[in-house]
């Protein structure tokens, strides 16, 4: 799948490959050894730890391995950030077009042709400037990171019911998707999207004040050491939410703070160098899709509407075709015409005077900065003395490349192996020589992991000028040479995607020679975690003729301790925290762990007068028909061999008719033999259950049971409470269940909760007797809460509503977004007003789409919807229309029931209406004006109409007690006129 020129594995530290990151970077360190500064500092050290033990420092067993550990994995954090730049994504899809073959060739000889290296920071996902990035990255080469500080986790959800933490890890694929478009690497923080936010001060308050996010994108400047960091946003009002100034106000303090070792001096410790960037620039100065723009707000004017005959449109079109996969946000329609588009920045802070024209502008982000390859050699300033031959040297490489460039637009691109085999010696060679060399250790750091990157760009453009390909997918058995058996492509469910500690499978690994010279092989390698078992088939050949192929099968056994393939972060209760806990600092900032296996080639090639080593490197994937019957593929994931979840993950319990409710819990195997367990729950004191426990058994991978316990609750008074559900298998403990999030235009990974229910027992009363017909929007879980506490809800399809018997329910509710996303309720709104006007209630959840929503008129009488909100979910709430039934009838209503609502009190909220409807509560947040509109009551002939932009959708799912009963209270508001 993902074909790349060497391109290490993000993990190889732990890897055996012989020439591994590792290696690399422990020869750098003893080539560093034999320096006199290393060696006198390594005295000092000694001596200081000499002076310690003498002083009677006692230090234990513990203590001890602690420090062992802390300093292998700064070791393993050095290493691993050395190769940032590095890092493709690899979830699989998509695979473009753009990047292989001809184009893909064109596109790595323009990165081989510039060092220019760009830095973007912006809030959320769907915040980027992708015209912009594309531009850049492909356009013009530069090696370019996107900082996105959150993953959109706090946002809504427009294509389903995922929200929270599963929808950051859905949005962190959809970004990662776009970014394969953009050309440009992916970073994350690790603060949360808590929400929408109307000012910076909130934002920094919830994530814990400026230092959790700057100390993150500090890193991520030190690691990768662009000469250029461009904010989004600009830090002002004028940004909109809060998420959006504070990312630009932290870009601010990170463009200096980067460059100062007393700034976050752990990083230092760990192995990075301060690293000073050379211009820092702010963006929406004329805010966003500006076409003009007054000369004095701008320094740099890009237009990202220029056409690319590569992309096949503009760079701003081709980013946009990236934009679509980010369905949650709504951009799958989303369309730029053709012609020009422009984006703005300001430049706001330099290392240097900048060089601007006679009217205050730049052509480019990187004017007066040499971004050529002999300036590599430029930028050592007085240390250029060291390496005498290195400028000489790139000025052949940066030739090389240039003839390379010119050939690669014959329509055969082969011919630009024989330059490019230059340039890989060439960059071989200077790495080598830098090595040597007595340049201080920041300046030789930095120069190395430019060399390393200029080096993996140039195997790259070898593979595709020379057509080399590789392979290396799951296979079900081998025949008696060794070679995979063919077989058909089996359907998703019965593919091995994923595998569990203590199972066996097979990896065919497949080289193809598509070159027109013989290759001479090294060998095919599997790189796979420490203490993996590994057995490969001899390899039948050390020469590859032109157009044929070499296989390798290799039979791998998973480690009990084997690491699962699941997110490095997460957050214990994620409806009040809004900082990740991260539990791998070694993949800190980056979107995901990598894919677990990598297998990788090393061929010898002659061209040019040149004989260069070159390698070639794949992630090892299953592939799969989906149930559309399109082949698919997915990298092999590790995951546990038991998925136990409690089924919904949230329980409300009404202190009216709790006696008993039933638990259930879903379990599937993943493992390829019989299986069996004892399943129990662990419940709170006092409580019971029948049966206490039950007998698990599985016949093969993949089946899936649910079991239900009867469970008797005591002492019922409103609270919180959670129950546990525990496997116990083959003498060890279960109690996590993971889910598969993908999509088929996207790549995958796997989301882990623990299998706890999290119950909230309320005192709610619940009218039985009440028939509630829901139709869902967008996708909540409000209907799952009402059927826990004992309403009569069923579920209405949208499509379904024009022939529905709508009489037969005493209330109709619209699910979040429902004009938005269902067709079919725009089309049958009429009915529904005669619901009401019959003498039903109809009520109204809010939805995004307001021109549309006020344009449709489908209220009953007059009222707009506005984009009005109240973020701060603590905001004092105040009851309108105290005699109004909806606060008496079945709950008494008072102010303590707006007490612990989670993110925010509501969103899209009315801001005019006709008389005929009532406010019912009035809120606001700090320092802005009272809303009225987020809770409106109209009576329609016989019935009640209910418009109610309160964010119920989260505080029900959270099971917040007051809010249940206000919501129960509305269903049955024809009872309490």
């Amino acid at each position: 799948m993902r074909r790349s020129g060497g391109r290490p594995h993000p993990c190889k530290v732990n890897y055996s490959r012989p020439d591994s990151l590792a290696s690399r970077v422990g020869r750098l360190v003893l080539l560093l050894a034999q320096t006199s500064v290393f060696k006198i500092s390594f005295l000092f050290l000694l001596l200081a730890v000499a002076v310690l033990l003498l002083a009677g420092s006692k230090r234990t067993g513990e203590s001890s391995a602690r420090a062992a550990a802390a300093s292998a994995n700064a070791e393993n954090r050095v290493a691993f950030l050395a190769n940032f730049p590095l890092l493709p994504y690899q979830g699989v899809p998509p695979e473009l077009p753009q990047d292989r073959g001809a184009a893909g060739l064109r596109l790595m000889l323009r990165r081989l042709s510039t060092t220019a290296r760009l830095m973007q920071t912006v809030a959320h996902p769907d915040d980027e400037d992708g015209g912009m990035l594309t531009l850049e990255a492909r356009g013009r080469g530069a090696s370019v990171v996107l900082m996105t500080l959150n993953r959109g986790e706090g946002g809504q959800n427009k294509v389903g019911s995922n929200l929270s933490d599963v929808l950051g890890v859905l949005r962190a694929e959809e970004l990662l998707a776009s970014d394969e478009y953009y050309g440009v690497q992916e970073r994350f923080s690790r603060v949360a999207d808590f929400g929408f936010s109307k000012s910076a001060e909130e934002t920094f308050a919830k994530w814990g004040g400026h230092d959790v996010a700057l100390g993150d994108m500090v890193g991520v400047i030190r690691t990768f050491r662009p000469d250029v960091l461009v904010a989004r946003f600009s830090g002002t009002d004028r940004d909109g939410h809060g998420h959006h100034q504070a990312s630009s106000i932290l870009t601010r303090e990170a463009f200096r703070a980067a460059a100062d070792p007393k700034r976050f001096p752990e990083q230092i410790t760990e192995g990075l160098e301060p690293w000073q960037a050379k211009k820092l620039y702010i963006g929406n100065v004329c805010g966003f899709g500006a076409m003009t723009c007054e000369d004095a707000k701008w320094t740099v004017k890009l237009n990202t509407g220029q056409p690319n005959a590569d992309l096949g449109g503009s760079y701003v079109q081709f980013a946009m075709q990236g934009l679509r996969h980010q369905q949650s946000q709504g951009a799958a329609n989303w369309n730029v015409d053709p012609g020009d588009r422009f984006t703005f920045y300001k430049l706001v802070d330099s290392l240097e005077p900048a060089k601007l024209d006679k009217d205050g502008h730049e052509k480019d982000f990187f004017d007066g900065i040499d971004t050529s390859l002999p300036g590599l050699a430029v930028r050592l300033g007085a240390e250029e003395s060291k390496v005498p031959q290195l400028r000489r040297q790139l000025a052949e490489i940066a030739k090389n490349v240039a003839d390379a460039s010119e050939k690669a637009k014959e329509n055969d691109s082969s011919v630009a192996a024989d330059p490019l085999m230059g340039v890989v010696s060439g960059l071989q060679h200077a790495h080598s020589e830098v090595s040597k060399s007595a340049l201080s250790i920041a300046a030789k750091s930095n120069l190395l992991a430019r060399l390393e990157e200029k080096r993996e760009q140039a195997e790259t453009a070898l593979n595709e000028a020379l057509h080399i390909t590789l392979e290396a997918t799951t296979v079900s058995s081998v025949d008696a040479n060794g070679e995979p058996v063919k077989e058909v492509v089996k359907r998703e469910a019965d593919a091995l995607t994923t595998v569990s500690p203590g199972q066996e499978f097979l990896v065919a690994v497949n080289f193809h020679n598509g070159s027109k010279q013989p290759l001479a092989m090294d060998g095919l390698k599997l790189e796979v975690p420490e203490g993996w078992a590994t057995v490969s088939s001899k390899t039948k050949r050390f020469s590859v003729e032109p157009d044929q192929n070499t296989r390798v099968v290799f039979r791998l056994k998973v480690p009990k301790n084997a690491e699962y393939t699941r997110p490095y972060w997460h957050r214990d209760d994620p409806d009040t925290e809004s900082v990740n806990h991260v539990d791998n600092e070694k993949y800190a900032t980056l979107p995901f762990p990598p894919p677990v296996l990598r297998a990788q080639a090393q061929y010898v090639a002659s061209g040019g007068g040149k004989t260069v080593e070159n390698d070639i490197a794949t992630i090892v994937v299953t592939r799969f028909v989906d149930d559309a019957g399109k082949e698919s593929a997915r990298p092999v994931a590790v995951v546990p061999a038991f998925s136990v979840a409690l089924e919904p993950g949230t329980q409300v319990i009404s202190t009216h008719n709790g006696a008993s409710t039933t638990v259930a819990v879903g379990v599937s195997s993943n493992l390829s033999r019989v299986a069996k367990g004892v399943l129990r729950l662990e419940l709170p004191a006092g409580w019971r259950s029948e049966p206490v426990q039950l007998a698990v058994d599985f016949a093969r991978r993949g089946d899936k049971r649910d079991f239900q316990f009867k469970v008797f609750p005591a002492g019922l008074q409103e609270g919180r409470a959670k129950i546990r559900a525990v496997l116990e298998a083959d003498g060890d403990k279960f109690s996590e269940g993971y889910t598969l999030v993908t999509r088929e235009d996207l790549g995958s990974f796997y989301y882990y909760q623990p299998a706890v229910q999290r119950v909230s027992i309320v005192d709610v009363k619940a009218p039985h007797d009440l028939k509630i017909g829901y139709i869902m929007g967008a996708g909540d879980d409000i209907p799952t809460v009402l059927k826990q506490v004992g309403m009569d809800v069923t579920l209405i399809p949208a499509e379904n509503i024009a022939n529905e018997n709508l009489s037969q329910y005493g209330t109709i509710v619209l699910g979040i977004r429902a004009y938005d996303t269902q067709k079919n309720v725009v089309a049958n709104n009429k009915k529904l007003l005669d619901f009401v006007a019959g003498g039903g209630t109809l009520v109204v959840q809010y939805n995004t789409g307001v021109a549309d929503f006020n344009s449709g008129h489908f209220t009953p009488y007059s009222a707009e919807l506005s984009r009005a909100r109240v973020s701060v979910e603590e905001a004092p709430v105040e009851i309108l229309a105290p005699d109004d039934g909806v606060f008496h009838y079945p709950n008494e209503i008072t102010a303590r029931d707006f007490d612990g609502w989670v993110q925010e009190r509501g969103l899209y909220f009315m801001d005019k209406w006709d008389e005929h409807f009532k406010p019912l509560l009035s809120c606001h947040d700090p320092g802005e004006d009272a809303q009225k509109g987020g809770l409106l009551r109209a009576q329609y002939g016989k019935g009640t109409y209910i418009y109610t932009g309160y964010a119920f959708f989260r505080q029900l799912p959270a099971g917040v007690p007051g809010a249940v009963r206000l919501y129960v209270n509305l269903l049955s508001a024809r009872n309490n006129n």
